[in-house]
């Protein structure tokens, strides 16, 4: 399964608003562009899903921008992700249909493995919250893997 770049932009985008709106000033979309690298366009059409979903508010006027709707640590990356119309699923079936993707309307032998992927991904991203990711307790193997790569680096650029 791939997340598409809806699902990732927004929880990039999410994580920079928490982060920059913790003195609770709005933040305009294109300092969030900008700082993520992102086009404005594409942030405005996520952003409108995202406003949709419950996940922000907006300011108007001078000094306005963008505020998450609820605490960092009340908002949930699966609320982010399915807020913007991404499924969390791993199967080429629709999400509950008893109709599999085969032209007989069979499911596939893999059906329920990639099923219950789905559903980890989405326990998993339910378990974590914008504050998580916001003060870095997401860190997983694959950081400790990088900072071993980056100490190892240095010891051998040292000698």
């Amino acid at each position: 399964m791939r997340l598409s770049t809806k699902g990732r932009y927004s929880v990039m985008a999410m994580v920079d608003l928490a982060t920059q709106s913790a003195e609770g000033k709005p933040v305009a979309l294109a300092d969030i562009a900008e700082r993520q690298e992102i086009s404005l366009s594409y942030l405005e059409q996520l952003f409108g899903k995202l406003r949709k979903g419950g996940m922000i508010k907006s300011v108007r006027g001078p000094g306005g921008g963008y505020l998450l709707a609820h605490t960092a640590a009340d908002t949930r990356i699966s609320d982010i992700v399915l807020s913007v119309d991404e499924p969390i699923a791993a199967t080429r079936c629709a999400p509950g249909a008893p109709e599999g993707c085969h032209s007989n309307k069979s499911r596939c032998l893999t059906h329920d493995l990639w099923e219950e992927l789905g559903n980890q991904i989405y326990l998993y991203l339910s378990s974590v919250s914008l504050e998580d990711v916001v003060e870095k307790r997401v860190l997983g193997s694959s950081g400790e893997i990088h900072r071993d790569l980056q100490a190892a680096e240095r010891f051998m650029a040292a000698q």
